[in-house]
């Protein structure tokens, strides 16, 4: 599952190279107001652990793996402590289960994002110089990635729904559960963290311990993109845990 601004598209190579290194079916989803998925007003950790649900139930899946980065983890992590009979076990990728406060830079990228929707641009290169006010170019990539042309329209628009998106912006770095001796996940969990990124600070380790007390913790040097920046490195720690987990 992806973060924030982020769709299916960004775990399409990794979730071909995890199906062929561990020989299991490998789903990559959009998230509520992301992607091909629908638009709704409400976007909130409980909610999208319950979108994750009725997927499952659609495709009939039980017992599996969710991999989350950054929204994708405290999702993946809102649902084991909802659903823990449902899944194997988790890997959180440079998130943690405490609130924090998103960094500022997201605020950034939605006044730029609503920008090039109120412009109204019809090349990518427009948008793409719009951007530059905001971001650099690999996240201005990233970001531009969610750009299409609807049916019978000359300009272009983000897939993602920028106003429920901006409004929630507040509460996304929240987390759900707020007493660890009111609900634990007893099964494996697997947290990589980007040591140059602030998300996992040290103080929050503590926290994941006692909601997730069989937890396991790899540091990879990188940013807050870990897959993105560390594939084979994050490719190397999932393979390793999941093959350790079905062992024991």
């Amino acid at each position: 599952m992806h973060g924030l601004f982020g769709s299916k598209k960004n775990n399409r190579t990794i979730s071909k190279v995890l199906a062929r290194d561990l020989g299991r079916n490998v789903y990559a989803l959009d998230l509520r107001n992301h992607g091909d998925s629908p638009h709704h007003e409400r976007h909130d950790y409980a909610i999208m652990a319950d979108d994750v649900a009725r997927f499952m139930d659609e495709q009939k899946l039980e017992d599996t793996t969710l991999i989350g980065h950054s929204m994708g983890a405290k999702t993946a992590m809102a649902f084991a402590l909802k659903y823990p009979s449902r899944i194997q076990n988790i890997v959180a990728v440079d998130n943690a289960p405490i609130d924090a406060a998103l960094l500022s830079s997201f605020g950034k990228y939605v006044q730029g994002m609503k920008k090039i929707e109120q412009v109204g641009v019809t090349r990518l290169s427009e948008a793409d110089e719009i951007l530059q006010d905001y971001e650099e170019e690999i996240i201005r990539q990233f970001l531009l990635g969610n750009l299409y042309r609807p049916a019978n329209d000359k300009t272009q628009k983000f897939k993602f729904s920028l106003q429920t998106l901006g409004v929630s912006l507040g509460h996304l770095g929240d987390f759900p559960y707020k007493n660890p001796d009111e609900v634990r996940f007893e099964k494996p969990a697997l947290f990589v963290r980007g040591t140059q990124s602030p998300y996992i600070p040290d103080e929050a380790i503590p926290i994941i311990g006692r909601f997730f007390p069989r937890f396991r913790l790899v540091d990879i040097d990188s940013g807050h993109w870990v897959i993105a920046e560390k594939p084979e490195l994050f490719r190397q720690a999932v393979v390793e845990f999941l093959g350790q987990d079905g062992e024991n």
